[in-house]
Protein backbone atom coordinates (compact mmCIF):
# COMPACT_ATOMS: atom_id res chain seq x y z
CA UNK A 1 0.00 0.00 0.00
CA UNK A 2 1.30 3.40 -1.01
CA UNK A 3 1.33 6.33 1.49
CA UNK A 4 0.27 9.88 0.67
CA UNK A 5 3.86 11.14 0.99
CA UNK A 6 5.11 8.72 -1.65
CA UNK A 7 2.84 10.25 -4.28
CA UNK A 8 4.14 13.83 -3.75
CA UNK A 9 6.43 15.11 -6.43
CA UNK A 10 8.74 18.18 -6.50
CA UNK A 11 5.97 20.62 -7.47
CA UNK A 12 3.80 19.54 -4.54
CA UNK A 13 6.65 20.15 -2.10
CA UNK A 14 7.41 23.56 -3.69
CA UNK A 15 3.73 24.48 -3.38
CA UNK A 16 3.77 23.76 0.37
CA UNK A 17 7.01 25.74 0.81
CA UNK A 18 5.56 28.75 -1.04
CA UNK A 19 2.34 28.55 1.01
CA UNK A 20 4.38 28.44 4.23
CA UNK A 21 6.43 31.48 3.15
CA UNK A 22 3.24 33.36 2.22
CA UNK A 23 1.66 32.53 5.60
CA UNK A 24 4.74 33.81 7.43
CA UNK A 25 4.76 36.99 5.31
CA UNK A 26 1.06 37.67 5.99
CA UNK A 27 1.53 37.17 9.75
CA UNK A 28 4.60 39.44 9.76
CA UNK A 29 2.78 42.15 7.82
CA UNK A 30 -0.17 41.94 10.23
CA UNK A 31 2.17 42.31 13.22
CA UNK A 32 3.87 45.34 11.65
CA UNK A 33 0.55 47.03 10.85
CA UNK A 34 -1.02 46.27 14.25
CA UNK A 35 2.02 47.65 16.09
CA UNK A 36 2.26 50.79 13.95
CA UNK A 37 0.11 53.15 16.11
CA UNK A 38 2.10 52.20 19.23
CA UNK A 39 5.45 52.77 17.52
CA UNK A 40 4.29 56.16 16.22
CA UNK A 41 3.03 57.19 19.67
CA UNK A 42 6.27 56.14 21.38
CA UNK A 43 8.39 57.96 18.79
CA UNK A 44 6.29 61.13 19.20
CA UNK A 45 6.52 60.82 23.03
CA UNK A 46 2.75 60.66 23.38
CA UNK A 47 1.59 60.95 27.01
CA UNK A 48 -0.67 57.92 26.54
CA UNK A 49 1.67 55.84 24.37
CA UNK A 50 0.93 52.60 26.21
CA UNK A 51 -2.81 53.05 25.70
CA UNK A 52 -2.31 53.74 22.00
CA UNK A 53 -0.09 50.67 21.72
CA UNK A 54 -2.65 48.46 23.45
CA UNK A 55 -5.51 49.79 21.33
CA UNK A 56 -3.48 49.17 18.19
CA UNK A 57 -3.01 45.52 19.13
CA UNK A 58 -6.66 45.11 20.10
CA UNK A 59 -7.48 46.47 16.65
CA UNK A 60 -7.13 42.99 15.15
CA UNK A 61 -10.59 42.21 16.56
CA UNK A 62 -12.18 45.02 14.56
CA UNK A 63 -10.89 47.73 12.28
CA UNK A 64 -12.40 50.70 14.15
CA UNK A 65 -10.19 50.49 17.29
CA UNK A 66 -7.08 50.30 15.13
CA UNK A 67 -8.11 53.40 13.15
CA UNK A 68 -8.85 55.22 16.42
CA UNK A 69 -5.41 54.22 17.76
CA UNK A 70 -3.73 55.51 14.61
CA UNK A 71 -5.49 58.86 14.87
CA UNK A 72 -4.81 59.01 18.61
CA UNK A 73 -1.09 58.38 17.99
CA UNK A 74 -0.84 61.64 16.03
CA UNK A 75 -2.91 63.66 18.54
CA UNK A 76 -1.05 64.72 21.67
CA UNK A 77 -4.17 64.45 23.90
CA UNK A 78 -3.05 67.40 26.00
CA UNK A 79 -5.79 69.98 26.22
CA UNK A 80 -5.18 73.02 28.35
CA UNK A 81 -7.93 75.48 29.18
CA UNK A 82 -5.92 78.66 29.11
CA UNK A 83 -7.81 81.91 29.21
CA UNK A 84 -4.75 83.97 30.11
CA UNK A 85 -1.07 83.22 30.38
CA UNK A 86 0.27 82.96 33.97
CA UNK A 87 1.92 86.40 33.97
CA UNK A 88 -1.23 88.04 32.60
CA UNK A 89 -3.33 86.22 35.21
CA UNK A 90 -1.07 87.42 38.04
CA UNK A 91 -1.22 91.02 36.80
CA UNK A 92 -5.01 90.83 36.50
CA UNK A 93 -5.33 89.50 40.07
CA UNK A 94 -2.98 92.17 41.40
CA UNK A 95 -4.93 94.88 39.57
CA UNK A 96 -8.20 93.55 40.98
CA UNK A 97 -6.73 93.50 44.52
CA UNK A 98 -5.62 97.14 44.14
CA UNK A 99 -9.04 98.09 42.80
CA UNK A 100 -10.75 96.52 45.80
CA UNK A 101 -8.48 98.26 48.27
CA UNK A 102 -5.94 95.53 48.88
CA UNK A 103 -7.85 93.74 51.63
CA UNK A 104 -6.55 90.28 52.51
CA UNK A 105 -9.98 88.61 52.50
CA UNK A 106 -10.71 89.93 49.03
CA UNK A 107 -7.34 88.79 47.69
CA UNK A 108 -7.95 85.30 49.07
CA UNK A 109 -11.39 85.31 47.45
CA UNK A 110 -9.88 86.29 44.10
CA UNK A 111 -7.20 83.62 44.41
CA UNK A 112 -9.90 81.03 45.12
CA UNK A 113 -11.83 82.18 42.03
CA UNK A 114 -8.68 81.95 39.91
CA UNK A 115 -8.17 78.34 41.07
CA UNK A 116 -11.64 76.76 41.24
CA UNK A 117 -10.30 73.33 42.15
CA UNK A 118 -8.17 74.84 44.89
CA UNK A 119 -5.24 72.77 43.72
CA UNK A 120 -2.25 74.60 42.32
CA UNK A 121 0.30 72.83 40.15
CA UNK A 122 3.70 74.29 39.39
CA UNK A 123 4.86 74.17 35.82
CA UNK A 124 1.35 73.95 34.37
CA UNK A 125 0.08 76.83 32.21
CA UNK A 126 -2.42 78.85 34.18
CA UNK A 127 -1.07 77.53 37.50
CA UNK A 128 -4.16 75.47 38.22
CA UNK A 129 -5.63 72.14 37.32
Amino acid sequence: MESALDSLDLYDVLTFVVLLILAIAVCSLAMIILGLPGKIAIKRRHPHAEGVKLMGWVGFLAVIPWIHALIWAFHDAVTVDLRRFPDEEKKAIDAEIERLGGKKEQSEKLAAEAAPSGEEVEGKPGGTV
